[in-house]
């Protein structure tokens, strides 16, 4: 898993660096031989001994962040908070202002490229048919989720700040899985769950999945050949949710899901299980969760693939490299 080039050294900024992207986007950039400064609003765990300088700021306070992003090369904006609630004021909040405090102090502090780690989410999946594609709508309507507008309004902040002369270019990943992930993520854990033989049941449709180590190789590729103010998807495989599940639990000879809620049906209990989440902190099951497998997109990752070599590997891999670091994390 650390089949990864030599780097010349040169100085990147990591903003999320505690989050699942983020640390798999560090020890990456350690191994080739970069200098690393990351941003995140907690203490910085498990760099696997190398050092990185570490600072507990709050991206949407540009004035600190200045002095971080001094001289540096690149920043590799990750910091995010993702949502399925319907309302998320904090969501909002640090995915457009924080993104657009970022931007700012990157052009003030003259850093050399801003790479934006955004979202398929920003772009408008249910209006995207029959190809979602770097010039496909994005996701402004009221009727789509928080969490998809906040990213296509954090791309906007970039934006005007590439129109006041800073070097930006922004990936756009799908469904982000693999190993390696800390929290887990929603989609990591049902994939834990499912190898467990603990998952009787998923919703119905699917999402595009890409590994998370593919991800990080194409945003240090953005950095180095990334048009500026150009968008690139992130794209992996298509698969149902029924097949991930079953692909996980046959890598621990486990039975899978025996069968798919139908998504007329998980539709009308969403609502209803969101509020009675919200009172247990899960987000398991809400109105933006199932829209997202009902979108389903098929994605073209062409251009990607074209000017970033951007080719991912097989979802079979990823899925039985994500179960068998879970396996590892647990005999710990």
């Amino acid at each position: 898993m650390t089949d990864w080039p030599e780097s010349t050294q040169r100085t990147a900024v990591v903003t999320g660096a505690t989050g699942f992207l983020g640390l798999n986007l560090v020890r990456y950039l350690l191994v080739t031989g970069w200098r690393v400064r990351t941003v995140s609003r907690r203490p910085l765990l498990d760099t696997e001994g190398r050092t990185v300088d570490h600072s507990i700021v709050d991206v949407r306070r540009h004035e600190q962040l200045l002095p971080v992003f001094a001289g540096a090369d690149v920043v590799f904006h990750l910091a995010a908070k993702i949502t399925l609630a319907t309302i998320d004021a904090e969501a909002w909040d640090v995915n457009v202002r924080g993104t657009a405090s970022v931007a700012r102090a990157a052009r003030e502090a003259g850093v050399g490229r801003l790479v934006h780690c955004s979202s398929v989410n920003a772009f408008d999946l249910a209006r995207a048919r029959p190809l979602l594609n770097e010039r496909s709508p994005r996701s402004t309507n009221a009727d789509r989720p928080l969490y998809d507008r906040s990213k296509a309004a954090g791309e906007v902040e970039v934006r005007k700040m590439i129109d006041g002369g800073l070097d930006a270019t922004i990936a756009n990943p799908t469904g982000v899985i693999g190993p390696g992930d800390p929290g887990p993520s929603r989609i990591n854990a049902i994939i834990e769950k499912a190898a467990r033989g603990r998952l009787p049941i998923v919703v119905d449709g699917g999402f595009d999945w890409v590994d998370v180590r593919d991800v990080v190789r194409s945003l240090v590729a953005l950095f180095e050949r990334g048009r500026t103010g150009e968008n690139y998807l992130l794209t992996g495989h298509r698969a149902s949710a029924l097949q991930l599940t079953r692909m996980a639990a046959d890598v621990n000879g486990r039975r899978g899901p025996l069968v798919a809620l139908p998504i007329g049906l998980a539709r009308r209990v969403a609502p209803r299980v969101e509020r009675i989440g919200n009172i247990f902190n899960s987000g398991l099951v809400t109105p933006a969760s199932i829209g997202a497998l009902v979108d389903d997109p098929l994605v073209d990752g062409s251009k990607a693939a074209a000017e970033l070599d951007h080719h991912p590997r097989p979802l079979a891999e990823s899925v039985r490299d994500t179960v068998m670091w879970f396996e590892d994390k647990a005999r710990r």
